[in-house]
């Protein structure tokens, strides 16, 4: 520990000039009225919405020269996100509390109006690596959901190359015009009957399949029926094929199928702890303690001591403890994000907090719904909320009021099928009493933070795209099944399981349905094009994009899947059976990232508000040149930087040892004595509680006095009240989100889950 922090910035220092540009962004310069505010990187305190509590350290270079004043701030600011391009803005600031130990207090009143004055006009931009990182030290405290559903799918295990073939339901067809054909409607493949007979087809674009049932068995046709072959366009692309067509497995129920390139190879972990199967896509370990075996699907773990079972479910955190010394570099590193108490779980979980936001100009934001007959809602138990049925979009009906949300934004309407506008208000305490068990349920994640008369400023977190918090890691889907509706259309609800998704903390979450999934394409269409999008499957559809629009409504030709996102499509996968080189930078698998920004979708881009223009009044920070970011602000208001294994505080334009110098937080006990006194306040009777608020008042006033009382005795001997565990973990989080930026293009190593791109 002896002298850590100073080699750690002498490092830093050498490497330096040959570090990209972006991770040089901290501390960042402004102009101010009397010379330049240097702002060193914020360390959150709370987020919420959109909206950042933070404190930060900076320091002023006045125009008429002399050493650097040093000050510490609390601000409030918005927080706009693009995930496209991992960045955020911190804009709208507004300086809460300024504190100045590197100043005299006759001028302390002036640095503050220029700060105050500087700040509400500047822009910083910071990295979403950093950004998450420093939410590490947050006073945010991410909490498991309530009531998903954890009962395992049908586990199905295969020892060579095979695919899924998952139905939503009973298979239901449908007929493909001018041809003797139908074609499955609930499928994610090309599945084809021939009319008035037991002939069933499937097809790849490069294999061909026969069956007397479409539930199989499904035996390779060297031979198809050439008028079909026609309609079928050959796959895209120039990526390997097997050299024998892959065993299809179909399914009507939910299903995950584990597929390995022969027997189940187990490799040993360097702690001696953990087996995992390295010839499959499936997270598959063995605790040798208990013999107990783990399959981790949909980000959740299952257990259970042989491959017929019965699974379990285990919550994250409560994994054998050799799981969480899996080496972050090894061929199933990336598992770390799914084992509660990692510091990669944790970073998963303070990025699930994190909204992406967008500006969406009311003029330029429009909504059709089209419904399948007349609107048809039904009410979902225990809420005053109705959904509609029979359409592929997401509308409720709240108080006689409809809101529909469509890629991230709310519209709402005084009837069902619209005029539909860009909602600046929504009534959130109802729409947040939606159940998991509801299939509208992640409209409970897209929220309405502040509107103009020009813009709305909206965001979603992840829960949107399906993605929660659960037991300290991140997990797909809700688990609950939502039966598809059948009318005269078909509309398709989201899936957990089926699609072998796994997480990446690079890249989030993807898909595929086996090892050999890749020669199957999720987005094959023939025959010309259908009037509106057919998403014959949740996941593949615009679900995730806020609704699955269109839906299929009979006649036409046939589009199979052109939804807005085409999972699986050309994987190049091959027969390799190590992970470590079959998951490469060959491996273009889709996937609903966490840096997939909906807003920027082509067909969402022209709402959006012109950053330039929403922004018109920032004046953006600039790259402090020549400064390191190494300056912290502390709980307390000191000013401090790490010096060796000790950290330094800045006192009378001097930087100066304060080992052994933790006590209590100072502004801890001010907000602690003013929430006590408030806290009292509220369980007053009506003729107390006015005397009540005077004494809350009274308190929070003496509390600040004694602060400011107490700050001026520190200046004076020296004696600093630094959290020392918390500036540890500050510079810690600043660290690693900085390590994590830099690392952005490509993981360390593979992982199961967490395909490269």
């Amino acid at each position: 520990m002896k002298n850590r922090f100073n080699t750690v910035l002498l490092t830093l220092a050498l490497l330096l000039p040959s570090l990209p540009a972006l991770a040089m962004t901290w501390p960042q310069d402004i102009t101010a009225s009397e010379g330049t505010i240097t702002v060193y990187q914020p360390q959150p305190e709370s987020l919420e919405g959109n909206t950042l509590k933070s404190r930060a350290a900076f320091s002023i270079d006045l125009a008429s020269g002399g050493d650097p004043i040093f000050g510490a701030m609390w601000f409030t600011a918005r927080l706009d996100t693009d995930r496209d391009s991992d960045t955020a803005i911190i804009r709208d600031l507004v300086v809460d509390h300024v504190q100045w130990p590197d100043s005299k207090d006759a001028e302390e009143q002036r640095f503050t109006t220029v700060v105050e004055g500087a700040m509400p006009q500047a822009g910083f931009e910071i990295s979403m690596e950093r950004l998450t990182a420093s939410l590490a030290a947050a006073e945010t405290e991410a909490k498991s959901l309530q009531n998903l559903k954890n009962d395992p799918p049908k586990i199905v295990f295969r020892q060579d190359l095979a695919v899924l073939l998952p139905y939503d339901g009973k298979p239901r067809f449908s007929d493909i015009d001018n041809s003797p054909y139908e074609r499955a409607l609930n499928a994610p493949f090309a599945v084809i009957h021939k009319k008035r007979s037991d002939d069933y087809f499937l097809t790849s674009g490069d294999f061909w399949y026969a069956a007397r049932d479409p539930l199989g068995p499904w035996t390779p046709d060297s031979n198809p029926p050439s008028d079909l072959v026609s309609m079928v366009p050959k796959p895209s692309g120039d990526d390997p094929k097997p050299a024998s067509p892959p065993e299809i497995v179909t399914a009507t129920e939910p299903t995950e199928l584990v597929v390995t390139a022969g027997a189940p190879d187990w490799e040993s972990l360097p702690n001696g702890q953990v087996l995992y199967v390295k010839n499959t896509e499936t997270a598959w370990l063995r605790d040798l303690a208990s013999g107990n075996m783990y399959l981790m699907l949909s980000g959740r773990w299952y257990r259970s001591k042989a491959e017929d079972g019965p699974w379990t479910f285990v919550p994250a955190d409560e994994l054998p403890a050799g799981f969480q010394d899996i080496p972050p570099a090894s061929d199933i590193g990336g598992l770390r994000t799914s084992v509660a108490g990692t510091p990669e779980a944790e970073d998963a979980m303070r990025d699930q907090a994190i909204p992406q936001t967008a500006a969406i100009k009311r003029s330029d934001a429009s909504l059709t719904v089209t419904y399948d007959g007349k609107p048809k809602f039904e009410k979902i138990k225990g809420t005053d909320v109705a959904y509609a049925v029979n359409t592929g979009a997401q509308v409720l009906e709240i108080d006689k009021r409809y809101y529909a949300v469509d890629n991230g934004v709310w519209y709402t309407s005084a009837e069902a099928t619209g005029p539909w506008v860009v909602a600046d208000s929504i009534p959130d305490d109802k729409i947040a009493e939606i159940p998991p068990s509801s299939p509208v349920y992640n409209t409970t994640y897209v929220h309405v933070y502040d509107s103009t008369p020009e813009v709305v400023y909206v965001g979603y977190t992840p829960g949107y795209m399906w993605s929660f918090p659960y037991y300290g890691v991140p997990v797909y889907g809700t688990g609950w099944y939502y039966p598809p509706y059948w009318g005269g259309a078909y509309y398709p609800r989201p899936p957990t399981w089926g699609f072998n998704v796994g997480y990446n903390p690079w890249t989030g979450w993807s898909f595929g349905l086996s090892w050999s999934n890749g020669f199957f394409n999720f987005g094959m269409s023939w025959g010309g094009g259908y009037p509106g999008p057919y998403r014959p499957w949740g996941c593949c559809g615009g679900w995730y994009g806020g609704g699955y629009h269109g839906g299929y409504h009979g006649g036409g030709n046939v589009i199979i899947n052109t939804g807005d996102i085409n999972i699986g499509n050309n994987i190049n996968i091959g027969n390799r059976t190590n992970i470590s080189n079959r998951i490469g930078n060959d491996t273009r698998l889709n996937n609903l990232s966490k840096q997939n920004n909906l807003y920027n979708r082509p067909e969402n881009r022209a709402r959006k508000a012109d950053p330039a223009v929403v922004r018109r009044d920032l004046q953006n920070a600039r790259p402090a040149q020549g400064k390191l970011n190494n300056v912290y602000a502390d709980r307390s208001g000191a000013v401090t930087r790490p010096n060796g294994d000790q950290w330094q505080v800045r006192e009378d334009g001097q930087w100066k040892d304060a080992a052994d110098r933790v006590s209590p937080d100072t502004r801890d006990q001010v907000a602690n004595a003013g929430q006590q006194a408030r806290d009292r306040a509220a369980q007053a009777t009506p003729e107390q509680r006015q005397q009540a608020q005077n004494s809350a008042r009274q308190a929070q006033e003496r509390a600040t006095q004694a602060a400011q009382n107490r700050s001026a005795a520190n200046r004076a001997s020296g004696s600093y009240n630094l959290n020392t565990r918390d500036l540890n973990r500050d510079y810690s989080a600043r660290q690693r989100g900085r390590s994590m930026e830099r690392s952005r293009p490509m993981p360390r190593g593979g992982n199961f889950g967490g395909r490269r791109r």
